[in-house]
């Protein structure tokens, strides 16, 4: 299996629906569910699914993305396996950067080609899913398909927001992109359990398989001026070859804005969540810090995760995911909050330092009051704050913080002094 597929993975482009988390990083490198990052997923994936050679396309604010590449996938060196950066570049007859998803894929099959395989996986960098790649594959090649789409039953209400398609005997015949009328002419058979449900329509779920011959033909030949994949690439090619649809019914979730990333997130700390962290099959492999365990004192946790390393003295957390070498201080309470920690501890000398300077330490202070929130890496939050995101704040973007559709994200590094009041 793992020379069958060579996979792709999408970094995406300036990521503008995930600001202000993805200012100074790439989507695939913000952090997720603590101590991850979105790119681990799809590599994961692959991993547990045999696949062990991977390129990841980028070209926005790469150096944190290369960097938790670097760190976390060592491979033996007896082993052909490798996830490997490829980051958009000038070259003499290309001096464009990427222009589309197809494009991006196009700009890199030269590092591609040497590396033989039957078929090419196509993947996004910023999902949240758990599949298995060796049954897409085996379901592409019993359907003979030149292409197979994964596709996923959707509700006529979320139907708007994805590619839709309808199928014949397995086979995609026709698509729209993000139909906002005539619904009623897309609905596909999508068995009796989805169909109970309202799920009576089919989306894309921009995980493409490939015949790697027809990829090359496709993107250097017969579509050479196409520069996306679910826009001009799938649609041009249904009336020409097979394209299968790989109908998935478990848990899929496109965390590409803020609203979703934040739901995505909090749905990790229920008791019996649907994207499943705790799979020893199906693990999500990261970057491994030596990090101590985290320290708890005094308070009371309902619903929440709480990652390694922090050191936590709140009186209440509740639904809220907790990231790496968080601090949180005395009679603070967190609810449905997402803090995704901090880089680094500070020294016993460096908080003196800073303290003299009127600077809140990395973290959370005491006596603060926080609900709503995304707070992103090292931002210092003093003590008797108050933040309360919510329906009742309007959109906003501040040095300090954005507001969108009521989720308050604290920006990464922000200072908030001591008594700072927002949405209370």
């Amino acid at each position: 299996m793992s020379k069958q597929m060579l996979s792709v993975i999408l970094g995406g482009g300036a990521g503008t629906r995930l600001q202000p988390l993805t200012t100074s990083r790439s989507k695939p490198a913000v952090p997720i569910a603590g101590k991850y990052r979105l790119v681990d997923i799809p590599i994961s994936n692959c991993l547990n699914s045999g696949i062990t050679r991977m390129f990841v396309l980028t070209m926005y604010n790469s150096a944190s993305l290369n960097r938790h590449i670097k760190n976390t996938y060592h491979f033996s060196a007896f082993s052909s396996a490798f996830v490997d950066i490829l980051a958009a570049e000038q070259t003499p007859d290309n001096p464009a950067w990427f222009q589309g998803t197809a494009d991006a894929v196009r700009q890199g099959l030269r590092h591609i080609a040497p590396f033989d395989s039957d078929y090419i996986l196509i993947l996004s960098g910023d999902q949240l899913y758990q599949i298995d790649f060796q049954e897409m594959l085996f379901h592409h090649k019993e359907s003979g398909a030149d292409i197979s789409i994964a596709t996923i039953p959707v509700t006529a209400k979320e139907a708007s927001e994805f590619g839709i398609l309808k199928t014949e005997d397995g086979m995609i015949t026709s698509f729209v992109e993000k139909p906002k009328s005539g619904l009623e002419d897309w609905v596909s058979d999508t068995g009796d359990e989805m169909r109970s449900i309202g799920k009576e329509y089919l989306a894309s779920m921009g995980i493409y398989i490939f015949n790697r011959q027809l990829l090359f033909d496709i993107l250097q030949d017969e579509f050479k001026n196409a520069t996306d994949f679910g826009k001009e690439i799938i649609p041009q090619s249904i009336s020409k070859y097979k394209v299968a649809s790989y109908q998935y019914e478990g848990y899929w979730e496109d965390i590409g804005n803020i609203p979703a990333f934040f739901h995505a997130n909090l749905a990790l700390t229920q008791d019996i969540p649907e994207f499943n962290l705790f799979d020893n099959t199906k693990t999500i492999y990261t970057r491994p810090r030596m990090l101590p365990p985290a320290k708890i004192s005094g308070t009371r946790l309902d619903h929440a995760i709480i990652a390694d390393g922090c050191i936590v003295n709140a009186s209440n957390i509740e639904n809220s995911v907790i990231g790496i070498r968080a601090r949180i201080g005395h009679e603070t309470t967190i609810i449905s909050c997402y803090l995704m920690g901090s880089d680094y501890y500070e020294t016993i000398h460096d908080i003196l330092e800073i303290q003299e300077q009127g600077i809140p330490q990395l973290g959370v202070g005491n006596r603060c009051f926080i609900q709503n929130v995304i707070l992103d890496k090292n931002a210092r939050i003093g003590d008797d704050v108050r933040i309360i995101g919510g329906p009742h704040l309007a959109d906003e973007d501040t040095p300090l913080y954005t507001i969108k559709e009521g989720i308050i994200v604290v920006k990464k590094g922000a200072i908030l002094p001591n008594g700072f009041t927002l949405g209370a």
